[in-house]
């Protein structure tokens, strides 16, 4: 049965994984994280977790979370927030209250081999109900630099929703399905922030920042600025508004694990009329910092909807 469709009505959604092997494993070494099942207390140190907020610049997620603690009242003026993978230099990992932040690097390779971590770390803590929500930033395609794509589906370079990985030599497809309901909290939570525009709409993940996504800039190039309009043409047409590197892998690791999850990228251009930045580093910071403002005031959101629950079965 899927996951995704196995939860939907549960009281306690655990994160699944999929592998009977680990079963037979007397430890389990988080070896990119430097965490371990028989060095550390995962249900102690991450038990309570029910927001996850993944980025690729270990400099934006701790700055998320920084920016979490003053939005759930749990800022501590003397507070370093620590890297909890301080012993690694893969990922960066920060925690306070029930958010947890982690960097993911650039590119799919590098989300999936945190993701396969970050899932076990989840479910060997024994968390549930964990809502997992990709911040970052994109190219638009069509749209006003800084609008916010909430992602409905993540497409392929031929704008097919599919993740596709070689596996023992096998083709493996999986699906690319986002949470459907998330992402409608979302564009409400940016409705009622009003200050910037969000879209619900489908994000193109590419392999590649040059040529795999129809940039004239890179080292090599062996097409026309008329190819190039002609595939983000087509790409529009097809749903396509925004353009980043790991929102395929994402979904369809998140869908399996049974998890709600979310896409939620600023863009930065609109690829239509360029391929490179030309604002200044304060605006870019600016337009950085709205993926934050948007995921920070739905956990505000949630959290206190969950302290009210959790209060009213207590009375």
């Amino acid at each position: 049965m899927d996951p995704g469709h196995e939860n939907q009505g549960s009281s306690s959604c655990p994160v699944y994984v999929h592998n009977p092997h680990l079963k037979t494993m007397k430890e389990d070494v988080l070896y990119h994280f430097n965490l371990g099942t028989s060095t550390h207390n995962l249900p102690a140190l991450f038990g309570d977790v029910k927001f996850v907020c993944v980025g690729g610049s270990p400099w934006r997620m701790k700055s998320f979370i920084e920016y979490i603690a003053g939005e759930l009242g749990l800022e501590d003026p003397k507070s370093e927030y620590p890297n909890i993978c301080a012993g690694t230099d893969r990922y960066a990992m920060y925690k306070v209250g029930p958010v947890l932040s982690v960097s993911h690097g650039m590119g799919i390779p590098s989300i999936s081999i945190m993701l396969h971590e970050l899932l076990k770390l989840l479910h060997h803590a024994h968390c549930t109900d964990v809502t997992i929500i990709r911040i970052g930033t994109s190219g638009g395609i069509g749209l006003e630099p800084g609008t916010i794509v909430i992602t409905k589906q993540s497409v392929d370079a031929t704008f097919l929703p599919k993740f596709e990985q070689v596996i023992l030599g096998k083709n493996v497809v999986r699906s690319t399905d986002l949470d459907t309901e998330l992402a409608e909290q979302l564009l409400q939570c940016s409705n009622r922030l009003n200050q910037f525009k969000s879209v619900i709409a489908n994000t193109m993940c590419t392999m590649d920042f040059y040529e795999g996504q129809a940039r004239l800039d890179g080292a090599f190039c062996s097409y026309t600025q008329e190819d190039k309009q002609d595939y983000l043409a087509k790409a529009y047409a097809s749903g396509v508004r925004n353009i980043e590197m790991e929102s395929s892998v994402f979904a369809s690791m998140c869908k399996l694990s049974g998890l709600k999850a979310a896409v939620v990228c600023v863009t930065l251009l609109d690829r239509q009329k360029g391929d490179q930045l030309s604002g200044s580093h304060q605006v870019l910071h600016d337009l950085q910092q709205r993926p934050q403002i948007l995921v920070g005031h739905f956990i505000k959101t949630q959290s206190l909807e969950i302290q009210k629950a959790v209060g009213s079965g207590n009375e």
